[in-house]
Parts: structure tokens; sequence; C-alpha cells
């Protein structure tokens, strides 16, 4: 069970460098492939907002990653369910606020990982 929750935790930690490099370096490229509907003129003017948003990602990566770095098990797990907790929140808040797909990307993955920590 250990070695999937440590998975687990790489899996969403890895999904979040993916977008704080998506949000901080492709937001004006890769962005307007991905979205499609967000209007064509406003990549360049939201560039900022998006690349403080994908530093913010890259935070909650940097947590995740520091669980692989602390030795007492419980302070480890307490890290990990206190950015997973983060991650959960900002995927259910994206999902309600602008894709119901925000949550099966971002909050699920967390929470199958805090469900399996606390069993």
């Amino acid at each position: 069970m250990e070695i999937l929750i440590k998975v687990l935790i790489g899996f969403v930690a890895a999904l979040h460098l993916y977008f704080m490099w998506f949000e901080m370096f492709a937001w004006t490229t890769r962005g307007r492939k991905v979205f499609r509907s967000f209007p064509s003129e406003l990549f360049e003017p939201t560039k900022p907002l998006a690349a403080n948003q994908g530093l913010y990602n890259g935070f909650l990566a940097a947590g995740l990653l520091w669980t692989y770095f602390i030795s007492d098990p419980n302070w480890s797990n307490n890290v990990a369910l206190f950015f997973l907790s983060c991650v959960a929140i900002a995927g259910i808040y994206g999902a309600i606020s602008a894709d119901k797909k925000i949550f099966f990307v971002q909050a699920l993955p967390a929470l199958i990982t805090i469900v399996l920590i606390l069993l």
C-alpha cells in the first residue's frame, strides 16, 4: 500500500509540474490548442495571470515531492495530506467554477490518495 501511495503522490506531483510548465511557458502556444473556446486574442494579455497560476502549481508539486525526502512516516503523511488537500480543494473549485473535467483530472487522484493514506 505504501508503494501505491508513493506512486500516486508522484503522479499528482507530475500533473502539477505539467500544469506549471503549460501555464508558465506554453500558455500562448499550446494553450490556444487546448482551450479552443477561449478567445484567441486573450492569450497574450492573460499570460502573466497564467504564469502566476502555474507558479502555484509548481509549489504544490514541490510540496508533494518534498514528502519523498521526509524520513519520519507520520510527518511525511501529514505533509502529503496537506498538499493533497490543497490540490483536491483547487480541483473541486475548478470543477465548480470552470470545467467539470477538472474534478477528474485534478481532484479525484488527490482524493483517492488521501483516502489511501488515511486507511
